[in-house]
């Protein structure tokens, strides 16, 4: 929660999704396994750093505006930090605000484990997996209600609704969708590539929170060179529970490409080692075994919010898509808004701030 904004509008979908996951870990406690294990689910606390008088200040606030919205946090000192994380540097003017209850989740686990518990409702009818299989068309009824979506192997009927969540891809599978109906509808979700880099058995220091520099806040909202290349670097790190150092982040936007960047993964090195001197003394080069990158197209909204709710035009198709780097935070929200709807439930969180609109 470090680095959310309280009191704007993803502020209730953000609390919400956190206390589901928060009910997750503790349904996966009940049942005797251990969450830490299954979803990487730690509490370790998070630090958002900075180093100058104006990052200081925009700190001091940070503080301030989550502990009115009624959540634990606080500034800590340079001297502060030595304590906490050692192998942080920031200098003696430097200092980091500091959410004690806020949790990490490794992603890949996460997923993984919800997989494999759907997988138990195949026998049911319930659940069915069609991966590597591409979107080739819909069925519509006669009044134009999407009845099915046609696979390049399968027809998947609809009993009731089809949510899309196909991150930046919706735009294009949007218009698909509505190529024959008279909707002007757009969604104007852009891919924004993003590199990690992971150090895997990472030993020369141990971290004990999850970090980032304020200056990620600025980038991650920066909503300029939406056509053209500018890239920026800023730090976060973070260590899984498998003891593999995380390393980021960049934001580029620069269509669908997925390759790796050799020159993004060492500006991302050497913005860590602003913080972290000690790797300094090490070597991309002599890590090469040790090393993987992630690299990922988050799903960028302008305006920062993503789409949620029923598409204009069409009583059965719901979009969920447009969370760019929020996905993991905002996951189990948008999941039980998305489900309130279908199912006509009272809705836990308002969904205006998310609708679509037609021109």
């Amino acid at each position: 929660m470090a680095h959310r904004v309280p009191g704007n509008e993803k502020w209730e979908l953000t609390l919400r999704g956190r206390q589901l996951w928060e009910k997750f870990a503790e349904d996966i406690k009940h049942q005797g396994m251990d969450p830490q294990e299954v979803l990487g689910w730690k509490k370790t606390g998070s630090l958002l750093v900075g180093k100058t008088s104006d990052e200081i200040a925009s700190l001091k606030l940070k503080v301030d505006q989550l502990s009115k919205a009624g959540l634990k946090a606080e500034l800590l000192s340079s001297k502060d930090l030595k304590e906490v994380e050692p192998a942080l540097v920031i200098g003696e003017q430097g200092a980091a605000a500091f959410s004690p209850d806020d949790f990490q989740i490794d992603a890949r686990r996460s997923a993984a484990y919800i997989e494999k518990e759907n997988r138990k409702y195949a026998s049911e009818g319930r659940y069915g997996e069609y991966y590597n299989q591409p979107l080739t068309g819909v069925l519509r009824s006669g009044n134009g209600e999407v009845e099915a979506v046609r696979t390049s192997k399968n027809l998947l009927y609809s009993k009731k609704a089809i949510i899309i969540a196909t991150g930046c891809w919706t735009g294009s599978l949007m218009q698909e969708l509505i190529k024959d109906l008279d909707i002007e509808f757009d969604v104007p979700i852009k891919p924004r590539k993003g590199h990690l880099l992971v150090i895997e058995n990472f030993s020369s220091f141990k971290l004990n929170h999850g970090l980032m520099e304020v200056g990620y806040i600025a980038h991650k909202d920066a909503t300029q060179q939406l056509s053209g290349e500018a890239l920026s670097v800023s730090m976060t790190a973070t260590m899984d529970t498998s003891g593999n150092l995380l390393l980021g982040s960049s934001r580029r936007f620069v269509g669908f490409s997925t390759e790796i960047s050799e020159d993004i993964i060492n500006q991302i090195w050497e913005r860590a080692g602003e913080f972290f001197p000690c790797l300094k003394e090490l070597s991309l080069t002599d890590l090469e075994k040790a090393r993987q990158v992630r690299v990922g197209l988050r799903p960028f909204m302008p305006g920062g919010k993503p789409m949620i709710g029923l598409a204009p035009g069409l009583s059965n198709v719901y979009l969920a898509a447009g969370h760019e780097g929020e996905g993991l935070t905002l996951a189990l929200g948008t999941a039980e808004m998305v489900a309130d709807m279908v199912l006509g439930n009272p809705l836990k969180v308002d969904i205006a701030p998310y609708a679509l609109h037609t021109h």
